[in-house]
């Protein structure tokens, strides 16, 4: 791949090449790093000017699923020395090349405090020494990138070390996040009648028994399960008057419209609990994080919906209608997710685009802190994730497409 459309004699040589492998819904994600030797080049016929003999450094992601291969990353540094045995030892020629700006001398020391202490509080466990070395060139990178992320932020959020920390971009995108979202148009849905009466200065369906406690979707892609989820629990208090804490697995297994752990969409989802015959509890049909066969009885259904209604992008009239009718499906764009702390996220727009949305949360309220407007968004990340699981986006400028794919059930 690194050699594709090269003239002969200005071709790399592979030199030294670690490995590491982990699931990815149905797939297996393969983390390769390669040191490759790129020769002389002094032919004026194939390089424009002469090049010494360099060594790169060259980390490539490949995902092997259903029996096919993607590229998803190559990026390749050039180094002074070949990568040698122990890792700890390119440490610091690596170093500058994780950031434009120069590093501190004591910036490795503070490094391997951060990731000591970020396998402590997480828990975390790696297969070997290698691997343990590789996550924390990750960990480093993924420091640089939240730093960035936070000069760009224009609202109170802060960004830093989080559970995902040691995931390369493209391995979180993978395992957590929801591809098709952007991909797909899903089942069209019937347009909601707006709310007359304008929305309250502030509201929070926690306070008023609607929501659930934050659940966790583990490696899987299933936020669009949890999303929905959550909208049907809060339909079904509104009218029936009880809390049920109802079943994403069942989805998993038995939407065939949607791809369980590799993704789905909201509509589809809403059409499957209807064609089902409603949505069993979670006691009854425990989440596992993978598809497995559909175990549905009809007889253990606790919760039916009669309809799914797609709702207004105008962000005053969601707003006034989630306060009168419930806690709200959507889709939005998780850029900077991955290392969200606390705080009011307000991503610049062309790095949070709202046509590229990727993960479906809930939205369960709305404010103001300091003056500043924000959306209050259950996630399904677990309450060791964010604001004890929540994320709080700015409100009022379509921030990351937080009013692009907005939806709710409908219990009669």
């Amino acid at each position: 791949m690194h050699n594709r459309g090269r003239p002969a004699g200005t071709r790399a040589v592979l030199g030294a090449v670690r490995g590491r492998v982990r699931r990815a819904g149905k797939g297996s994600l393969y983390s390769l790093e390669a040191a490759l030797e790129e020769p002389h080049c002094n032919d004026p016929t194939v390089c424009q000017l002469p090049v010494s003999k360099k060594t790169l450094l060259c980390s490539f992601e490949i995902l092997d699923e259903l029996g096919k291969h993607m590229m998803l990353r190559r990026d390749c540094d050039t180094v002074d020395t070949k990568v040698p045995g122990d890792r700890n030892e390119t440490l610091n020629s690596v170093l500058p090349l994780l950031t434009e700006d120069p590093l501190p001398q004591d910036f490795s020391l503070k490094m391997a405090s951060l990731f000591k202490n970020f396998i402590s509080t997480y828990n975390r466990t790696y297969e070997s020494k290698e691997e343990a070395q590789w996550r924390l060139s990750v960990f480093i990178n993924n420091m640089a990138r939240a730093q960035k992320i936070q000069a760009l932020d224009r609202g109170t959020a802060q960004y830093g070390v989080t559970k995902f920390s040691d995931l390369t971009e493209e391995e979180f995108r993978t395992i957590y996040l929801n591809p098709l979202l952007k991909e797909e148009p899903g089942r069209k849905m019937v347009r909601a009648e707006s709310v007359e009466d304008p929305a309250p200065p502030e509201w929070d369906w926690r306070r008023k028994g609607a929501v659930t406690k934050v659940k966790n979707q583990g490696m899987c892609g299933s936020c669009w399960a949890f999303s929905v989820t959550g909208n049907v629990e809060g339909q079904w208090f509104l009218n029936r008057g009880t809390l049920l804490s109802l079943s994403e697995q069942e989805l998993l297994d038995c939407d065939k419209m949607d791809k369980a752990c590799l993704g789905g969409l909201p509509s589809n989802a809403y059409s499957a609990i209807k064609n089902l015959g409603g949505l069993e509890t979670e006691d009854d049909y425990s989440y596992q994080g993978h598809m497995q066969a559909c175990n549905f009885s009809a007889a253990k259904a606790k919760v039916y919906i009669n309809d799914s209604v797609e709702l207004t992008q105008n962000e005053q009239k969601l707003a006034a209608w989630l306060a009168e009718k419930g806690p709200i499906s959507v889709a939005i764009n998780a850029f900077g997710m991955q290392f969200y702390r606390h705080g009011i996220s307000r991503p610049l727009r062309p790095l949070c685009s709202p046509w590229l949305i990727d993960h479906a949360v809930l939205l369960v309220g709305f404010g103001n802190r300091s003056e500043i407007p924000f959306w209050a968004i259950k996630n399904s990340w677990g309450t060791d994730w964010g604001e004890e699981g929540y994320y709080y986006l700015h409100r009022g400028s379509g921030a990351c497409g937080v009013n692009t794919m907005a939806s709710s059930a409908v219990v009669d």
